[in-house]
């Protein structure tokens, strides 16, 4: 039997396996019986896009490439969806721990990058999560007030006051 999950605006999730389709800031997924839990993560996560943070060695070019993908991911329809899907994880439990799955892989690959940067001496220790609130939290604000494109310089701008600020606070 196929059941839809659709994440948007005004809906509750409710299915099961996966087939996300994005469109008009809302993400419907079809898919055959299973866990309702496990049907939203996987449509959140085919749906949300790939922002990956390269880890080249350079972590301050590998930062503001980072923001500077996910502003572009934001700005899309299927960004403003996810944006959605993740305020309202708030009032559906099975949204906030597919959120929450999420967050934890891709922090996973932020955290692989901040130790590598603190075993070259370039970063004081750091917690993932805190530097990726820091760093993605203006540009979710940015993209979303949508008053000026996001560039370049807004990414570098907001990537060195947030290792300036680590690096002060050290110690």
């Amino acid at each position: 039997m196929a059941q839809v999950v659709t994440l948007g605006p005004e809906r509750e999730p409710a299915g099961d396996r996966v087939q996300a389709v994005g469109a008009q800031d809302e993400i419907e997924v079809f898919g055959a019986a299973g866990d309702e839990e496990e049907l939203v993560t996987e449509a959140l996560l085919r749906s949300s896009g790939t922002v990956e943070l390269e880890g080249t060695g350079d972590l301050r070019h590998d930062l503001v490439d980072h923001l500077v993908a996910l502003a572009g991911l934001l700005s899309t329809t299927t960004g403003r969806a996810m944006q959605r899907a993740i305020q309202s994880a708030g009032e559906k439990p099975q949204v906030a721990r597919s959120v929450n799955r999420i967050f934890e892989q891709r922090l996973a690959s932020l955290q692989q990058v901040v130790d590598r940067a603190v075993a070259r001496g370039e970063l004081p220790p750091v917690d993932g999560y805190f530097l990726a609130e820091m760093l993605t939290g203006p540009v979710h604000l940015h993209v979303s007030r949508n008053l000026r494109p996001f560039t370049r310089t807004e990414a570098e701008r907001i990537t060195d006051v947030v290792l300036a600020g680590l690096r002060h606070t050290a110690g």
